[in-house]
């Protein structure tokens, strides 16, 4: 065999090997999930595969009833406990929530280092988080969850590399950490970023004042939001085949087909049983969504799960507040048409002619992105009106206000005035008419 990948973090190899991993994605009996159990399996291979983790094994595991003491029954537990000691495993990853009993008992039983789903979530994020904000907010995350468990090597709280030392095998000293110095921290990690909703809010009224409308990208993790955002804005945002290749929001100034300028904001990707942990710290992050004026929902339309995909992103968007059945802001992007049959991707293109929101692209080929862009100009300005007039320069304060409450589209001064073409929303150009009478052109 090959020696073992080393281990990577924020890009940066480490001394460490790769860990053997062993993945198991618990079969609950009556689970009417709408996910295929199998799916879900790759999915947490996937997970696995955005840190490097070497997995040797991954098996579904039928569950008849859950145990208190440890998820699974005891004959599964002996059986996996055989297969772990022959494959020299080191990590069992447990595709599903463990109370901290039952990861100290498995961990006993195996004699081997066990998280469960959220532990390997965080442990992703502590990886790739590159700013400020979103190590933050993973940091937050992390503490949350571990208030009620051991605490072992918190050695990030100061670390040189990413990651939340979730992932140290039994035998390293375990210390549980003084319920009030993690508290504490809480405190002020909470601080913090209260101060950076404080300046996002501030730099979304700047951009108000401009203005220029933003389009927010969201989606399940790896539906392909980086590379629409990298083709629609030609910026080099990192983007492959991992899950949660992008944490940290990026925005980038677009133009479209009209000539209008617009905002374009990748976010972190979405996934089935988000940590409530972090759905609630990365809220800074995700206001950019609620604040923006559309919300394109970026679909992997190839994968097996799509639909579920679907549901689980459109659930987060609730949860955040978003009135899903009335919001006329959220449009689907149906994403990786390319990796479609054939004749799939004949019917999604007679049906695009019949259906004017039906937006199938390919991010990765660029099939599509025309069409995408002259929908994004169309729906932004549905509801404006464009006005030329000419305005005395002596009147600062109607050239100023047009400047805060509309879109200067084009400009041109002579000795007296100032010839402007300004898109305005019906209610700016209402307020506009009211406080500055002007004659069109």
């Amino acid at each position: 065999m090959s020696s073992p990948d080393k281990v990577r973090s924020n890009g940066t190899d480490t001394d460490a090997p790769a860990k053997r991993t062993l993945v198991i994605h618990p079969v609950m009996r009556g689970d009417e999930s709408r996910r295929d159990p199998k799916a879900r399996l790759d999915e947490a291979v996937g997970l696995a595969a955005a840190i490097n983790l070497e997995v040797v094994e991954k098996l579904l595991v039928p569950v008849s009833q859950r145990r208190p003491s440890h998820l699974l029954g005891s004959g599964k537990v002996d059986d996996l406990k055989g297969l772990i000691a022959e494959l020299e495993i080191t990590l069992v990853i447990v595709d599903h929530a463990l109370t901290p009993v039952q990861q100290r008992n498995l961990e006993r039983s195996w004699q081997a280092k066990v998280i469960d789903r959220t532990g390997l979530i965080l442990e992703i994020f502590g990886a790739r988080a590159q700013t400020k904000e979103g190590t933050l907010q993973v940091e937050l995350a992390a503490l949350e969850y571990q208030r009620s468990r051991l605490v072992r090597s918190w050695t990030h709280l100061e670390r040189q590399r990413g990651g939340f030392g979730f992932l140290g095998g039994p035998g390293e000293s375990q210390i549980e950490m003084d319920r009030r110095l993690i508290g504490d921290r809480i405190i002020k990690l909470k601080r913090e970023l209260d101060q950076v909703r404080r300046t996002r809010g501030l730099h979304r009224s700047a951009r108000k004042k401009v203005p220029h409308p933003v389009v927010a990208l969201v989606g399940y993790t790896n539906a392909g939001k980086s590379t629409l955002f990298n083709r629609l804005s030609g910026a080099h945002v990192m983007a492959e085949d991992l899950l949660f290749a992008t944490l940290d929001p990026t925005m980038r100034g677009i133009e479209l087909p009209s000539g209008r300028r617009v905002i374009l904001s990748d976010t972190v990707g979405f996934i089935s049983e988000l940590p409530t942990q972090l759905v609630a710290a990365f809220r800074a992050t995700l206001e950019e969504v609620e604040e923006a004026d559309l919300i394109l929902h970026v679909r992997d339309i190839s994968h097996p799960d799509s639909e579920a995909q679907r549901e689980d992103v459109l659930s987060v968007l609730s949860d955040m507040g978003l009135d899903l059945e009335h919001d006329g802001r959220i449009v689907e992007i149906l994403n990786k048409v390319d990796r479609l049959p054939e004749e799939e991707r004949d019917r999604l293109s007679w049906q695009e002619g019949r259906k004017p929101e039906l937006l199938p692209v390919s991010a990765l080929a660029g099939d599509g992105i025309g069409r995408l862009l002259d929908f994004i100009d169309r729906r932004l300005s549905e509801n404006r009106t464009v006005i030329e007039l000419d305005i005395d320069l002596s009147d600062g304060g109607a050239i100023a206000w047009l400047y805060r409450s509309g879109e200067v589209l084009f400009r041109h001064d002579d000795e007296t005035q100032a010839h402007l073409k300004v898109g305005l929303d019906p209610s700016a150009l209402a307020r506009f008419e009211t406080h500055y009478p002007y004659r069109p052109h």
